[in-house]
């Protein structure tokens, strides 16, 4: 069994507390620049002012997206188990709609797809292709949301798994973790770490062997779905549809799209260089 005690707030401002979970989200959006920059730099077809207009465009669109996923999620779940709103599991945003903007709780997936969303709208206005710069960030995005940001996950005590007698399990201490104190759960933030670490090397060996422009980002975007499908029934979470996680009914969508774009358009090429 593996103690985790840190203290999931790093420090405080006035009333506000400072999360080690924020903290790592901004390094992973961090990450994500400096990669970008690092590939211009090595010669990339991506202008520095494309990189940083990415930047204004994603980042606010990643997280108006994800603030509305987890809302989604709460007002559906509220509505179809009214019991876990009583004993404080989700929150009714129909009845608190002062809670939706500035509350907590995002959504990984509202992340990655509202950004993404973002900047395809951004390089559509632009006249400007957006496949290429989607396989270009591609192996940055899973390093960090699926690395760096779930450092900040681990240590929050939140994404965690069902219990477990696996000498691997997690017990957090810390009665400002949102993990439930003292009991051992699966680490399953630590396990997309790894699984993050293995697809961002897997990543970088298909760059520049798929065509068109774009199918990096359509099989990145195609394994995390099948991750999520996977590791959610592992993970302590209310029910949204069907019983699955909002995660994994995304998840099903997302494959329904990607699976038949791969088939029908992506062909193996030599790889340049």
């Amino acid at each position: 069994m593996i103690v985790i005690s840190i203290n999931p707030v790093a420090f405080t401002i006035g009333a506000t507390s400072i999360r080690w979970y924020g903290i790592f989200i901004a390094l992973a959006i961090l990450w994500i620049v400096l990669w970008l920059v690092w590939q211009v730099r090595k010669g990339a077809k991506v202008s520095y002012d494309t990189v940083f207009g990415v930047a204004l465009v994603g980042v606010p669109s990643g997280i108006i997206i994800s603030r509305l996923l987890h809302v989604v999620d709460n007002i559906v779940v509220a509505k179809l188990h009214p019991e876990l709103v009583l004993n404080g599991s989700v929150i009714d945003y129909t009845q608190h709609p002062g809670q939706i903007i500035g509350g907590g709780g995002l959504s990984a997936y509202g992340a990655i797809l509202g950004a993404s969303l973002g900047i395809w709208i951004y390089f559509k206005i632009s006249k400007q292709q957006s496949g290429y710069f989607f396989d270009l960030l591609a192996p940055a995005v899973i390093l960090a949301q699926a690395v760096i940001g779930r450092i900040g996950c681990t240590i929050n005590g939140c994404c965690y798994g069902a219990s477990t007698s696996l000498p691997w399990g997690i017990a957090y201490t810390h009665p400002d973790s949102l993990a439930p104190v003292g009991i051992v759960v699966h680490p399953t933030t630590v396990y997309e770490l790894i699984f993050g670490l293995v697809v961002f090397g897997v990543l970088l060996k298909l760059r520049g062997r798929f065509k068109p422009d774009g199918s990096l980002f359509l099989i990145y975007i195609g394994l995390y779905a099948i991750w999520r499908i996977g590791i959610d029934f592992m993970r302590v979470g209310t029910p949204f549809l069907f019983g699955l996680h909002q995660a994994q009914v995304i998840s099903i969508i997302v494959l329904a799209i990607v699976i038949p774009l791969l088939a029908l358009r992506t062909r193996w090429v030599k790889a340049e260089g």
